[in-house]
């Protein structure tokens, strides 16, 4: 390894804008090159056959190997001392091998609600990926939701039950928003410690490299991290900052649609040509080209956003998470159907990148819900009948 993320930890500018800096350029080769080896596309449908949460080789690897389970961590608490800018490379390139691991809803979602809640009994574990966590919210949930009170605390424990869970099924530790007598609170459950108190079931997902759950809780035992309207405030920046990121990973997803079809269009025949000459062809990629760099364009402010702590972070998070959402779903459809035939085999992996595709563009936020923020957030009125 040429390059470690722990140890050029801070040398990026404060005002590196949308360009990559050569540290994210070497964390992108190193990331590229661990997937390409250990999750190339074409292993995909066979991956997802053998019904485990997530492939543990693969994580071990990023965490151990690479160490990027906790790049926005600070170095005290165990973690790179990097920052959000590097975590959205991370992003992009498991969204571009569709990769079947919790780093969004373990090094993001709940990641950024701990470092939030300002915790530091719980980061240096999740930093260093030998514990996985999951923010106990339906992975639907937009970053406006209103506090969930599908879970309540008493007696020390908790008893409801939240659905759809994404990396709940992995989870070594749950973040559970319940409301209780001193109001909303956001409780930490070690799942192995809770025993029977904590049940897990897999639901049928759409994103088969993304496994969802329900999870029941029976007087489960907790541990207050905030309660209050801090526990709001903790659990609504989480969510600004998985719907911030979730943009970059869906640029991943868009890029492999398009530069996968590019190469297959160049190689596939029709009237002794190749399929890419024609001129239909080649002017619906160049739209989608245009649309896959505008989207980078979007995700990379946010996550640069993310980083500066700017005050319309609400706002980068609603414009790129509604942006990229459509994006990556017509990237998705578009190598769907440029593939022709065999993009509709379950043996080619196009069909795992248009689940994720459709599934990203539901999570956190649909694009209708964050232009509504969006449009709220700059005040502008609803046009009327």
């Amino acid at each position: 390894m040429t390059t470690s993320p722990r140890t050029t930890a801070g040398s990026l500018s404060a005002d590196a804008g949308l360009l990559y800096s050569d540290v994210e350029d070497d964390l992108r080769r190193e990331l590229r090159a661990l997937l390409t080896d250990r999750c190339p596309s074409a292993d995909l449908p066979a991956r997802v056959e053998t019904g485990q949460a997530h492939d543990v080789g693969l994580w071990t690897a990023l965490a151990g190997e690479l160490g990027v389970a906790g790049l926005p961590v600070p170095m005290e608490t165990g973690g790179a001392g990097a920052g959000w800018r590097e975590t959205a490379v991370v992003l992009e390139e498991l969204g571009r091998a569709a990769a079947p691991v919790p780093y969004l809803t373990s090094s993001v979602l709940a990641t950024a609600a701990l470092l939030a809640a300002g915790d530091d009994r719980l980061l240096p574990g999740t930093a260093a990926g030998d514990r996985i966590a999951a923010l106990a919210l339906p992975f639907s949930s937009p970053p406006d939701l209103p506090f969930p009170d599908t879970v309540a605390h008493a007696g020390g424990g908790l008893t409801g039950t939240v659905t759809s869970v994404a990396g709940a099924l992995s989870a070594d530790l749950l973040l559970v928003p319940a409301s209780g007598d001193d109001g909303p609170g956001l409780y930490a459950v070690d799942t192995a410690a809770a025993g029977d108190t904590v049940r897990r079931t897999a639901r049928c997902s759409l994103d088969l490299t993304r496994p969802l759950a329900d999870v029941a809780l029976h007087a489960a035992p907790a541990t207050a991290l905030v309660t209050g309207d801090e526990a709001d405030r903790v659990l609504r920046r989480a969510l600004i900052t998985g719907a911030a990121l979730l943009a970059s990973e869906q640029l991943g997803v868009a890029q492999w649609c398009l530069s996968t079809t590019v190469a297959y269009v160049q190689e596939r025949h029709q009237f002794a040509r190749p399929v890419g000459s024609f001129q239909a062809v080649k002017h619906r990629l160049a739209d989608l080209w245009a649309l896959v760099m505008q989207a980078r364009a979007v995700a990379r402010h946010a996550a640069e956003a993310l980083d500066t702590g700017t005050a319309d972070l609400r706002l980068e998070a609603a414009l790129a998470k509604a942006f990229v959402s459509e994006v990556v779903v017509e990237a998705a459809e578009t190598a769907l159907q440029l593939h022709g035939g065999i993009g509709f085999t379950w043996e080619h992996p196009v069909h795992l990148y248009l689940k994720r595709a459709k599934s990203s563009a539901l999570a956190l936020g649909t694009a209708d819900r964050h232009r509504a923020a969006l449009a709220r957030l700059v005040d502008l009125s609803a046009a009327e009948d």
